[in-house]
Formats: C-alpha cells, sequence, structure tokens
C-alpha cells in the first residue's frame, strides 16, 4: 500500500508516517519506481504508535512494542521490555505528579498567607478548591426521576453578564444547566457541618471541571452551559471572574424554577434552602436528562460530556 493509504487506515497523517520513519520505527521498501510501499505490519505498527501517543508514551519510546510486534506477539505489551517501558513511563509520571503536588502545595500556602492578610477573621483558609478525603457520598432518593420528558418553564432569570435567559426560549440543540447549593469564596466561611451533608461540598470544584471542559462540551453539541443557584448574581459575578468561567451563571433566589419543577433542596446552618446538586439537559425545550445525585462534583462534566458522546443528539 502507499503512505495515503496507511495513514488513512491508521488514524495518523502522513507527515506523522514520514516522522515514524525518520525515527526508524517505520522502515518501507521501495518499488521499482521508487515510491515506497507499506505492508500490514507496517500498520500495525504505525496503529501501535498512535495508541501508546494517547497514554503519553511518545514514538521514540515505542520501540521495546514495536520489537514485540516484530517477534510475532499479537500485542506489543506482552514483552518484558515493554511492561518495562510501561513501569518507566508511569515513574515519570510519578516525577510529574510530585513536583506538581509540591507547587499546588506552595501556591495554597500562599493563597493561605494572602487571603488571610486581608480577610482578618479567617486565619486559617478554607481550600475550597479540593474536595477532602472521606466525603460522604449522596444516594439516590428518586428526587429527580420525574424530571426526564419535562418541559422547560418559561421563567426568566438575570444571567452575571447581565442578559435574561427564559428557559422556554433556549432554541434548539441541547443547553447543560448543572443547579449547586453554593460557592465558597476566600476569606468566606462555609455553613457548619456542610462537609456532612452528603453532596454539598465541591461548588467550586464542579465549576472548574464545567470550565476545564467546556470546549470538548461544545463541540459535543452543547449550545450553551450556565450554573445556577440561589445565590445573588453579584456573589456570582465574583465567582465567574475569579474562576475564570466561560459561561455564565443564573442566580434564583426565590427558588422558581424548584417550585415549578419540584426540584430536591436542603437546608444549612445559615440557609434556610440551598439547591441540591443536580444537571438538566434540555433540548428543544423539554428537559432530556436529569444527572442526579452527583458525586464527586470535580469530576462531573466529564459524566456529563460522555453521556453526550454516547447518546448524540
Amino acid at each position: 500500500m502507499r503512505i495515503g493509504e496507511l495513514a488513512q487506515r491508521a488514524g495518523v497523517s502522513t507527515k506523522a508516517v514520514r516522522y515514524y520513519e525518520r525515527l526508524g520505527l517505520v522502515q518501507p521498501s521501495r518499488a521499482a519506481n521508487g515510491y515506497r510501499e507499506y505492508d500490514d505490519g507496517h500498520l500495525r505498527a504505525v496503529v501501535e504508535i498512535r495508541e501508546l501517543a494517547s497514554t503519553g508514551i511518545t514514538a521514540r519510546k515505542t520501540v521495546p512494542f514495536l520489537e514485540c510486534l516484530e517477534l510475532g506477539h499479537e500485542h506489543g505489551d506482552e514483552c518484558v521490555s515493554s511492561l518495562a517501558a510501561y513501569r518507566d513511563s508511569i515513574a515519570e509520571i510519578d516525577r510529574i505528579v510530585a513536583t506538581l503536588q509540591t507547587r499546588r502545595a506552595e501556591l495554597v500556602r500562599r493563597l493561605d498567607e494572602g487571603a488571610s492578610r486581608t480577610f482578618e477573621k479567617e486565619p486559617t483558609m478554607t481550600d475550597y478548591t479540593t474536595l477532602p478525603i472521606g466525603l460522604p457520598v449522596p444516594e439516590d432518593d428518586g428526587a429527580a426521576d420525574h424530571l426526564p420528558g419535562t418541559p422547560a418553564p418559561a421563567i426568566a432569570f438575570t444571567a452575571t453578564d447581565g442578559r435574561v435567559v427564559d428557559l422556554a426560549g433556549l432554541g434548539s440543540g441541547r443547553t447543560v444547566i448543572y443547579l449547586y447549593p453554593l460557592t465558597g469564596r476566600p476569606g468566606v466561611d462555609l455553613p457548619d457541618g456542610w462537609d456532612a451533608i452528603p453532596g454539598a461540598r465541591g461548588c467550586s470544584t464542579e465549576a472548574c471541571d464545567f470550565r476545564d471542559h467546556h470546549d470538548e462540551l461544545t463541540a459535543a453539541g452543547v449550545s450553551a452551559v450556565y450554573g445556577f443557584s440561589s445565590q445573588p448574581t453579584d456573589y456570582q459575578a465574583e465567582v465567574v471572574d475569579r474562576l475564570r468561567l466561560p459561561f455564565t451563571m443564573l442566580s434564583d433566589e426565590d427558588f422558581r424554577l424548584g417550585d415549578a419543577l419540584g426540584l430536591p433542596t436542603f437546608a444549612a446552618e445559615g440557609h434556610e434552602r440551598l439547591y441540591a446538586r443536580l444537571t438538566l439537559v434540555i433540548r428543544d425545550g423539554v428537559i432530556e436528562h436529569a444527572f442526579y445525585p452527583i458525586f464527586p462534583p470535580n469530576t462531573h462534566a466529564q459524566q456529563v460530556l460522555t453521556w453526550l458522546q454516547d447518546d448524540p443528539a
């Protein structure tokens, strides 16, 4: 086969194939007319390189796997040298993770110091950007079972960018609205016992996960993402700015949506009523899917993304 056919069947570019040749990983034969010729063995090698690249193993480090295939093994990781390459890659990742954890700890320390100088009431800052170990896992009490198939109510909410968003007028396509109880901010204590309430902790981490996967959600067919809570718009706007969110949030201080749809809520110290964590996927004016309960919140956007990819519009 020619290079174009090889690249197409392997799911790579011709430029990538030529790069593998320069590295000596793929060595085609030459026809009488001088054209490169590739066989199924070359195709298998290129596919192996591509799949290993998805794990972070660079083309230069795929030699043990390719040699294993050349020895007649069905899989490139059936040889001792391949397993050693896996271990080396894992060790490298462990070093990177350790370095990042050290950097993160220093940043948290600096955040703690800076915020404590500004907010005297909280000398020891709560690290709201991570989830504590041992949080209670919420159980499905069936409080959202009735939502799929329900029309989105004609209720308008003020967004953090000044727009008014009517849920019945979202237009065609899919809109993701994730409801959360409240977000913490530097210098402001979370309610006492907050971490003991199943599903309460993690609003900032959830927002960051939707931020980090916003482009992928859009690529999966989502026309808009909204955060949604009962906190005031100005409070939400600070969160959008501080976390650099690429989407807006909607404020519902009077729980109009909760009353219209019968959404689950709960109480906490200083808060008579808060929204339980729940995500709605609205398509063509109807609630298509409801995620509930949600745990852990720091990977929930990825859960939504997987669902969208498995069930394209």
